[in-house]
C-alpha cells in the first residue's frame, strides 16, 4: 500500500479524541464504509500523501452539540442519560445560609431581561 492512501486503522486501543485518518484512494474505494462511520458519530480526516486536506463530520453538528461531543470525546466531560438517579429527590440538599445561589440566578435573571 503506497503512502499516498495509506489508512490509519483503529487497533482497538486509540486514545479518545483522536480521528481516524484515511488516503484519498482507501476513501473513494472504501466510501460506504467510511460513510457509516461518520453517520455513528466519528469524524474522519482525509489525506493526501500524508498531509491532511479535509475533515468528514457528521452534518447537523453544530455549535454547542459538536463542542459537547469533542469535551466528551476528550474525556473530559460525560453526557448523561437524562434521567435521574434513583434516590436523588432523597439525596441531603447542599447547605446555602446566606442565600447566595438564590441571588445569583435573580441576577442572571434580570440581566437576561
Amino acid at each position: 500500500m503506497s503512502a499516498e492512501c495509506q489508512v490509519f486503522r483503529s487497533s482497538g486501543h486509540d486514545y479518545p479524541g483522536q480521528m481516524k485518518r484515511a488516503g484519498v484512494a482507501e476513501l473513494k474505494a472504501q466510501l460506504s464504509r467510511y460513510l457509516a462511520r461518520v453517520k455513528a458519530g466519528e469524524e474522519i480526516i482525509v489525506t493526501e500523501r500524508n498531509v491532511p486536506v479535509a475533515r468528514l463530520v457528521p452534518v447537523g453538528e453544530r455549535g454547542r452539540e459538536a463542542a459537547l461531543r469533542d469535551l466528551e470525546r476528550g474525556g473530559l466531560v460525560r453526557v448523561g442519560t437524562g434521567r435521574l438517579p434513583k434516590g436523588f429527590w432523597r439525596l441531603p440538599r447542599g447547605r446555602d445560609p446566606k442565600a447566595s445561589v438564590r441571588k445569583t440566578l435573580a441576577e442572571e435573571r434580570k440581566e437576561r431581561g
